[in-house]
């Protein structure tokens, strides 16, 4: 990890969104606002997804150094963006569960990370199928926190093949990190254990769509 790197993960750390704010502008005028977001809030953000998954760090500052990148990124690279309209239409979902902040805490890495998505809430199966149909989603991620929430995924993902719909499915939450096998049992393209994992999995997914 570079110096420059470094001192944005440890101004996000502290929650001071000054100096973040100097750094990613610094950035986005050397290299320009995607790359920016590519080599140094991607990093950042991965390595403090890897350090909670270590026990290092506290969610809160998971969660916070998220919602900072977040609101940078919007700065430099704005929804309307083309750069992050040039990507398969995503979505994330609270699938039959009210605990949501590990979807919210994944949903702000990936816009910091320059992504664009859909927030569909918390939903039960039948209706998120529709919305994913209905909004032509080509990559939707699923959040959950209890085993019978993790269960239902298997009846999304069964009625999006039936519907020759072609959507990747990504999964995350408690029970699919006790059991490393359960998103291949409810039929997901992917699982990750956390928001760096997530970002990760997302481009791997887009690399292998086009």
């Amino acid at each position: 990890m570079n110096t420059t790197v470094q001192n944005f993960e440890q101004a996000l750390l502290a929650f001071d969104r000054v100096a973040s704010s100097e750094l990613i502008s610094q950035g986005a005028k050397q290299v320009g606002a995607l790359s920016c977001v590519e080599q140094l809030v991607v990093p950042a953000l991965e390595h403090i997804g890897h350090e909670w998954e270590q026990g290092n760090l506290a969610l809160s500052q998971v969660y916070m150094s998220g919602k900072i990148c977040e609101e940078l990124v919007d700065a430099i690279l704005p929804p309307a963006s083309p750069q992050r309209i040039d990507q398969p239409a995503m979505a994330i979902a609270l699938l039959a569960d009210y605990h949501s902040l590990g979807k919210m805490i994944v949903r702000s890495a990936l816009r910091a990370s320059g992504f664009e998505l859909q927030d569909f809430g918390r939903v039960e199966a039948e209706e998120l199928f529709d919305q994913v149909v209905e909004q032509g989603v080509r990559i939707l991620l699923i959040s959950v926190l209890m085993l019978p929430s993790a269960l239902q995924v298997k009846r999304v993902t069964e009625r999006l093949r039936a519907a020759g719909t072609g959507v990747r499915v990504v999964v995350g939450g408690a029970p699919f990190r006790l059991d490393p096998q359960l998103w291949r049992e409810v039929g997901a393209d992917a699982m990750g254990k956390d928001s760096a994992e997530a970002i990760a999995v997302v481009h791997r997914l887009m690399r292998e769509s086009v």
